[in-house]
């Protein structure tokens, strides 16, 4: 079974319905970071997604 790996933006921003799905972490990763870099302008490094904001499901 192939696990996917989420980012549920609202656990980080309250006002914020965004997700991101995918089965490649990297890629998953690198949405998540380009997207709180546009909407919420933070950076957040590879590891504080993985600890943090992704799930995998």
């Amino acid at each position: 079974m192939t696990h996917a790996h989420k980012l549920d933006c609202e656990a980080a921003e309250s006002d914020c319905r965004f997700i991101i799905q995918s089965e490649n972490e990297d890629e998953a990763i690198e949405l998540a970071q380009n997207h709180m870099k546009e909407v919420h302008h933070k950076e957040l490094s590879n590891e504080e997604l993985r600890e943090e904001h992704l799930q995998t499901v």
